[in-house]
């Protein structure tokens, strides 16, 4: 339902400009270089408010060269995914739960508020339009980029006085390659991704930006991603973009699936509500969200109580975790062994809901 008290653009004023010359597609593609035909843009005022949104051919964005998005990172992002259903039927995996936290990141970021509905019908239209980009396949997809930025063209730091919202869509396949061993994590203390009070819950681009130079430093240690830390505690927070999951037997003796909890430095990801509302739905174990740290690990470790290791998120779904590098020490996390079933388990229940294999509300027909 549309918020009627939120100043905003209506999908019903769309403005559709359809490609004189579509591009061929490929079936190779690596991910987020491979975009579709069309792209949805909706500019934005203080003086005139929200313009009509419009969907148009993909192509370069002109921006003033002092644009505040550029100098000071007053901007945002999302993602999400279109999937071809096995009935060829498109579908979205709960949209609102993207729009809801667009909506809170920019509310962060001093960019104007909008009508989360009224953006998603505008996203449906732009994947309905360019639906044959969609893949014939179920372990593929297109991905879905909304993009918010200051268009504010000043050097001053302040509030923004013009905007834009705009979303493109490109082909995906898997995020990783990994092999049955799992991702290898390096975790150091020394980088922090996010703090108390920061912008850790909210997917701003500068979040990720700031994490290259550690993840680099991850591949230097032979590891592919980093497992960010925070504290003196060096609690376990998030691994690389992805949430983090622990299945374990904890100090109560207690079968467990555990995460971080959404305390401001943890981005409340799509993908980690669903698998914490799925698992409890199952009532097979405790689910719980904690706060974990590096010497609970260990020790469960040593005392073989950790069943497994997984990191969740739009892009790659569930990556079970192999290896951890920490302190000097390789530490080897149970992945696809005999009692680590939990990973294929989630991952299947989730893709068969968002491929159309088994029904449910948590799915959105384009």
């Amino acid at each position: 339902m549309a918020d009627n008290n939120v100043p905003s653009f209506k999908a019903s004023d769309l403005v559709i400009q359809l490609t004189s010359t579509p591009k061929a597609k490929s079936d190779v593609f690596a991910f987020g270089t491979v975009f579709t035909d069309h792209m949805l843009t909706i500019e934005w005022s203080a003086t005139e408010g929200w313009q009509a949104p419009h969907i148009k051919p993909f192509g370069n964005l002109s921006l003033n060269p002092a644009c505040s998005s550029l100098h000071y990172g007053i901007q945002l992002f999302e993602g999400l995914k279109a999937y071809r259903g096995v009935d060829n039927g498109l579908r979205l995996f709960r949209p609102m739960l993207n729009m809801n936290r667009m909506a809170n990141s920019a509310k962060r970021a001093c960019l104007p508020a909008f009508d989360q509905s009224e953006l998603l019908e505008c996203i449906r239209r732009l994947v309905e339009i360019d639906q044959d980009w969609v893949p014939h396949s179920d372990s593929a997809s297109v991905y879905i980029r909304p993009t918010f930025i200051s268009t504010e063209p000043s050097l001053g730091v302040k509030k923004p006085s013009s905007a834009l919202l705009y979303v493109i869509l490109c082909q995906v396949g898997a995020y990783f390659n990994t092999d049955a061993k799992g991702l290898s994590l390096w975790a150091d203390p020394k980088y922090t991704r996010a703090w108390k009070g920061g912008t850790g819950d909210c997917k701003m681009g500068g979040n990720y930006g700031c994490s290259l130079f550690a993840q680099y430093e991850a591949v230097d240690y032979g590891c592919q991603q980093v497992l960010w830390l925070f504290g003196e505690d060096h609690q376990i927070t998030e691994a690389g973009t992805m949430n983090i999951f622990l299945h374990w037997i904890n100090e109560d003796g207690e079968e467990e699936l555990a995460t971080p909890p959404l305390d401001g430095i943890i981005l409340p990801g799509v993908t980690r509500q669903s698998i914490l509302e799925l698992t409890r739905k199952w009532g097979e174990f405790k689910v719980t969200e904690r706060y974990l740290t590096m010497s609970q690990l260990c020790c469960a470790l040593k005392q073989q109580r950790v069943k497994e290791m997984f990191g969740s998120g739009t892009a790659c779904m569930i990556c079970p975790v192999g290896d951890i590098v920490y302190q000097g020490e390789n530490l080897h996390i149970p992945c696809q062994e005999e009692n680590s079933h939990l990973t294929s388990r989630i991952a299947k229940e989730l893709t068969d809901i968002q491929y159309g294999r088994t029904a449910s509300d948590w799915t959105f027909l384009v």
